[in-house]
């Protein structure tokens, strides 16, 4: 009889996940501590959402049009489709109509949770990451978008960034309206197209754009993209306006005084930013880093923004009946993390627990109590717990990043005192352990 040879599961990730380490997570903790700083100063409510939601509830209202199934995870329960929520906004908005008539007008909140997106991934782009929102939910103050933009660059520089390390771009729906009218262009697939096609001037800059405003484009790999169909009039005519430094938007032209007001000068006017097509009804903002960001092969990539947001006053509305203009903005906080851990050094110190060896079973209370002395003393501390001599245990330590170990054998307790071995220059005192806590807060 043939045995059957037993498969074993694959130890590699899923594409677009990853496994996170303790530098990058006491990093990210560090972000997030300084976010919730930010958020209480600005009189901001702490909210938490499910992870899943009914399909219905936030498919439809995908940010992309070209994806509205396909970008989310799925499964169907006894009755309907539940989906692993693609953002924060939906929720936010099921919650808001939910809750409409028990919330304050307007409803500030901000929320720090996973997100999770089924598209291709990239260069710190995940199919699972943390999101960091803010929204204020029922008001039409200009006031409201522009305070959004103030307090992301002021968590952003609480992170280490200098102002120009970062730029928030700042652009409205209302001006791209306006320039469609005057372009006679009312087909919304001809101005989708158009909009896609002015998204990738950063990336392949205005040459390449243009034809995709015209017949089309062929890429390097010989892939042909259908263009919008403008003539030459219209392309020149779109030219002039993206290259307009003050625009001619009163929505804009407001949130430009309001900064003029804070002192926030770190923003730049830009008609390309294109976001959220099915989802944004007015002002539209973006916050782009100005660094290089390499990928894991050290290469130079083209990053793109960290995040961004705008104002949608439509979105609580298709829950029922109710009139509740909004606007929010989101940062991906691991892709920030990812850039931020190229741009600077974080001196994020990183707790690892002395080590008390083990030299005989039978004497644990007198290792327990040692423990439990440094322990009361906020010390981190722990009794080896594996198996092993004393050469084992001392390279379990060292592995660890151990500041010291505790010997306790039978010179020690003969003597009464204990050896403190200090594992990063090799020097050892003998003392009391009334004396313990003492000499090891001068090792850490």
């Amino acid at each position: 009889m043939v045995k059957e040879k037993k498969l074993k599961p694959s130890k590699e990730l899923p594409l677009g996940f990853i496994d996170r380490q303790e530098k990058e997570l006491l990093t990210r903790d560090f972000i997030i501590s300084n976010i919730k700083e930010v958020m209480i100063k600005y009189g901001f409510q702490y909210l938490e959402t499910p992870s899943f939601e009914y399909s219905d509830s936030i498919g439809k209202f995908l940010p992309d049009k070209e994806r509205p199934d396909e970008g989310v995870f799925s499964f169907k329960d006894e009755k309907s489709w539940l989906s692993l929520r693609y953002d924060l906004t939906a929720p936010l908005a099921r919650y808001v109509a939910k809750n409409y008539l028990e919330l304050p007008k307007p409803f500030k909140r901000y929320q720090l949770g996973t997100v999770w997106r089924n598209e291709k991934p990239g260069p710190g782009r995940y199919r699972e990451f943390l999101q960091f929102d803010a929204d204020y939910v029922g008001t039409k103050n200009l006031q409201a978008d522009a305070e959004l933009c103030v307090l992301i660059s002021e968590i952003l520089e609480k992170c280490g960034l200098a102002k120009d390390d970062y730029t928030v771009k700042i652009s409205s729906r209302n001006f791209t309206r306006e320039l469609f009218d005057q372009l006679k262009i009312g087909s919304s697939e001809q101005i989708s197209t158009t909009l896609r096609a002015l998204d990738k001037i950063d990336r392949l800059g205005w040459e390449e754009v243009k034809k995709l405003l015209g017949k089309g484009r062929k890429d390097k790999s010989g892939d042909f993209t259908k263009g919008a169909n403008l003539n030459e009039k219209q392309i020149n005519f779109l030219r002039t306006k993206i290259q307009d430094k003050i625009p001619n938007n009163k929505e804009v032209l407001e949130i430009i005084k309001i900064f003029e007001a804070y002192n926030f000068t770190n923003f730049r006017f830009d008609p390309t930013v294109i976001r959220g097509l099915e989802y944004y009804t007015g002002p539209i903002f973006e916050v782009n880093l100005n660094f290089e960001v390499k990928n894991s092969k050290g290469q130079v990539i083209q990053f793109g923004s960290i995040g961004g947001g705008g104002r949608y006053d439509n979105l609580v509305n298709n829950f029922g009946n109710l009139d509740c203009p909004a606007t929010g903005i989101s940062i991906g906080l691991d892709r920030l993390v990812y850039a931020l851990m190229q741009k600077k050094e974080f001196n994020i110190k990183s707790t690892k627990p002395i080590v008390i060896c083990v030299f005989d079973k039978n004497k644990i209370k007198e290792y327990i109590d040692i423990q439990k002395r440094l322990r009361s003393s906020n010390i981190s501390v722990e009794i080896y717990p594996g198996e092993g001599n004393l050469k084992t245990q001392m390279k379990y330590a060292n592995k660890i990043g151990s500041p010291a170990v505790i010997l306790y054998g039978d010179n020690e307790i003969k003597s009464r005192k204990v050896t403190l071995r200090d594992l990063k220059s090799g020097k050892e005192i003998s003392t009391e352990v009334k004396n313990l806590v003492n000499e090891i807060k001068k090792i850490i």
